[in-house]
């Protein structure tokens, strides 16, 4: 028998609690538009989408700010994106966002349902793009 539970991977009826970690670990689509180009991701759920953009090259940071921001710790609010698709906001950031309608963090969401996200421009901060 070895390490095996005698359980079916992915069986709905044999789960428990410690179970749950592998509802995380599915994979969900992420849109990313910047511009008229669209990159389509598959994101492990539960990744912080500021990490997951990084990562896949499709910065959601000026020129100026890719260098100068807080690390991801919802501070400097120059890794702001648009979601096209309802997101619960947990931070207060990003509650002022949903509230006033401008960027959302995205270092403070946290990828768990297939997501559409706009990259925008930051006037304060500088152009996405070189000149």
């Amino acid at each position: 028998m070895g390490d095996s539970d005698g359980s079916i991977p992915g069986s709905t009826d044999s789960r428990t609690q410690s179970d749950d970690s592998d509802d995380r670990s599915e994979s969900v689509r992420v849109v990313v538009v910047d511009g008229e180009t669209e990159t389509e991701l598959t994101v492990d759920r539960g990744r912080v989408l500021r990490d997951v953009l990084l990562e896949a090259g499709v910065s959601p940071y000026s020129r100026l700010t890719e260098r100068a921001n807080c690390g991801g710790r919802g501070l400097c609010a120059t890794c702001g994106v648009r979601l096209v698709d309802a997101v619960e906001p947990d931070h207060w950031h990003d509650e002022l966002a949903e509230r006033f309608g401008y960027p959302r963090l995205s270092c403070q969401v946290v990828v768990d349902q297939e997501l559409r996200v706009e990259l925008v421009e930051k006037l304060v901060w500088g152009s996405r793009r070189s000149n």
